[in-house]
């Protein structure tokens, strides 16, 4: 039995991905309670919270803005209190598609080409052509993205993603398989290949029960997973990841990783991809966020 400890988990919050976060905060809950630990859920609803006295350590169960993007990490960090996962700056950065990238080109991390994209008024870049992705530059989870089959739908997807930021980020669509990285403490789990059912891995299809398959590990040659692995622990690094964090990275069908983006805070929920990733790895959800509140007290 691990020592019995004061634990904070933080859920819901105020950004647009309200609904899954406090479905993680309270598998995340229930799962630190069947450990034998004192759990109290905090929502900073509108961005302000009081933690309950003789906290240990906050489980951060947020995601999206607020959560994701350093600013709840920054506030923990003025009051000396240790909370899991990367810290505010890498936080920052990774929540930031373009900095993220730029990090990772800076590194040597394969990503897409790109650029940014501030008014749907903008022409149809003269170096791209079609498909391409738009997404905002700073939200989670598929919100607001938008594809470019045709240079004709170019002004109406950038409309729709600039509802969601002042920025938006526009990259080549990188045709082939869609998998996930997760990594822990120093370890790479197996790779979780996602395929969807019918189109794109979007916000409808990432939250439907059945619209999407999974596949861990992945059925990919010894070489191709090593390569994939190494992409993804590249681009954690590059963002100055700690602890733990989920990195999507398509394959091209000559078994080349492409990085799509590092998630500082991925989905916690029973029937996520780093519970699935970390199972094939050996480790039920309950051990798993052990090991994410054990990796945030090494720091202690």
């Amino acid at each position: 039995m691990n020592q019995k400890l004061n634990i904070a988990v933080m859920l819901g919050g105020p950004s647009a991905e309200r609904e899954v976060s406090l479905r993680t905060g309270t598998a995340v809950t229930k799962a630190l309670r069947s450990l034998g630990h004192e759990v109290s859920e905090v929502d900073p609803q509108n961005g302000t919270f009081v933690l309950p006295p003789k906290t240990d350590v906050v489980f951060l169960a947020l995601h999206g803005t607020y959560g994701e993007d350093g600013t709840v990490q920054k506030q923990l960090d003025k009051l000396g209190v240790i909370y899991t996962g990367c810290d505010a700056e890498a936080s920052r950065i990774a929540f930031d598609k373009v900095l993220t990238k730029e990090a990772c080109i800076k590194t040597g991390v394969p990503t897409a080409k790109f650029l940014t994209v501030s008014s749907p008024q903008i022409p149809f870049p003269k170096n791209f052509a079609p498909p391409l992705v738009a997404k905002p530059s700073r939200q989670g989870s598929s919100v607001g993205l938008q594809f470019v089959e045709r240079v004709e739908e170019w002004s109406g997807a950038l409309t729709e993603s600039l509802k969601f930021d002042s920025e938006v980020l526009v990259e080549e669509k990188i045709v082939g398989r869609e998998t996930t990285v997760a990594i822990v403490g120093d370890e790479v789990f197996p790779i979780v290949e996602i395929c969807p059912k019918v189109g794109t891995y979007d916000y409808k299809n990432k939250y439907t029960a059945g619209a999407t398959e999974y596949f861990c590990p992945a059925n990919f040659d010894a070489a191709t997973t090593k390569k994939i692995q190494a992409a993804a622990l590249g681009a954690f690094k590059a963002v100055g990841g700690r602890d733990y964090a989920r990195v999507d990275v398509m394959v091209r069908a000559d078994g080349s990783p492409i990085v799509l983006e590092v998630n500082t805070l991925p989905g916690m929920t029973e029937t996520s991809l780093l519970p699935k990733a970390a199972a094939a790895a050996g480790l039920n959800y309950a051990q798993l966020c052990q090991r994410m509140i054990d990796l945030a007290l090494e720091r202690k």
